[in-house]
């Protein structure tokens, strides 16, 4: 039941039928919540994809986006999370639906004024992870006392670690102590000023990867090192490119290098043997999933998925625009333990 405030023109708190009420930084908010039953338009399936990845690099780190978008809200209504979620869903997303990944690089953990970490680097020693940056080029000494905000995001994880009130920039130096358990885990890692007053801070600058390379352990129980996953695609797409004139898109997903999509343009090509080629995708580049987007007018292709194990997972209406159509397309995926149960 709702409660009115300031009578029968004020808002209310609480659920009347499928509207709720509540307070927002001073002002009044009422919302309709429920289920729609319309089916999902392409753009709102869009958009969805979107909030999902975004959320997944933000949600664990609630409280360096809090610390670091805190003074771009000022004087709003909005609060910190949201203008994190806004400017990352508008700069920091690449692809197109259902293919809609993070560019790490172009990624904020915090907005505002100071200058921003100049040649920043990190290294790592077990579960330390030491920051470097520049202090040459620091403008006047106003700065030296900036306190650092350092972030490393666990992809595979989806989990954060932070530092929050960090060495000082005119020492270039700090380090940021992680989990035992997490040292192997691949890692991507930013870093932002403050003033030690908490009246500016700088927007992140994304520092580096960590762990992108992966090892496999083989029957006898011996470690290899294996090539990097992106190294190792990379030489495969080259190879898609050259037998099949560009028609099969392989890349790795940015939210997992564990796995890989392939989207398929034309129908079977002799020059490709596809289950050659899924062979060393799994044996080489260690990946777990494959997902394959395809024309659901490719019946020939389709048919060879469906019979090397491929599940159908998605039908996706007017997904694509090419050569002046838009065209649908179906998803279908694989397992590493399916792919080699089967093949």
């Amino acid at each position: 039941m709702g409660t009115l405030i300031n009578g029968l023109f004020g808002g209310f708190h609480g659920r009347v039928g499928n509207l709720v009420g509540y307070t927002l930084k001073g002002k009044h908010v009422i919302r309709m919540i429920g289920k729609s039953e319309k089916p999902l338009t392409p753009a709102r399936k869009a958009n969805c994809q979107k909030m999902t990845v975004v959320n997944e690099i933000l949600n664990p780190s609630i409280h360096a986006i809090r610390a670091g978008f805190r003074l771009a809200v000022v004087g709003t209504d909005r609060n910190e999370y949201n203008e994190a979620v806004s400017y990352n869903k508008k700069n920091a997303l690449q692809g197109e639906y259902p293919n809609i990944s993070l560019d790490y690089s172009k990624v904020l953990m915090s907005m505002g004024t100071l200058p921003v970490a100049v040649n920043a680097s990190i290294s790592q020693n077990e579960e330390k992870i030491t920051f470097n940056w520049d202090i040459s080029d620091i403008p006047m000494s106003q700065y030296h006392n900036d306190r650092a905000m350092l972030v490393i995001y666990f992809p595979d994880l989806k989990d954060t670690c932070y530092q929050l009130i960090g060495a000082k920039r005119v020492e270039g130096k700090d380090v940021l102590t992680i989990d035992p358990a997490y040292i192997n885990k691949r890692m991507e890692a930013y870093i932002s000023f403050a003033r030690q007053d908490g009246r500016a801070v700088s927007n992140s600058v994304h520092v580096g990867s960590l762990n992108l390379d992966r090892k496999v352990e083989t029957a006898g129980n011996n470690t290899l090192e294996t090539k990097d996953s992106s190294e190792f695609v990379l030489q495969l797409q080259d190879e898609l490119k050259q037998k099949a004139s560009g028609d099969w898109e392989l890349k790795l997903s940015q939210n997992d290098a564990r796995i890989a999509e392939l989207r398929i343009n034309s129908p079977a090509n002799e020059q490709v043997d596809i289950k050659e080629t899924l062979s060393l995708l799994f044996k080489k580049a260690k990946i777990n999933r494959l997902v394959v987007s395809i024309n659901t007018g490719n019946k020939e292709m389709i048919n060879l998925l469906k019979d090397l194990g491929f599940r159908k997972e998605g039908y996706f209406i007017e997904n694509r625009f090419v050569n002046g159509e838009w065209i649908n397309e179906y998803q279908f995926a694989i397992l590493k333990s399916e792919w080699e149960l089967l093949n």
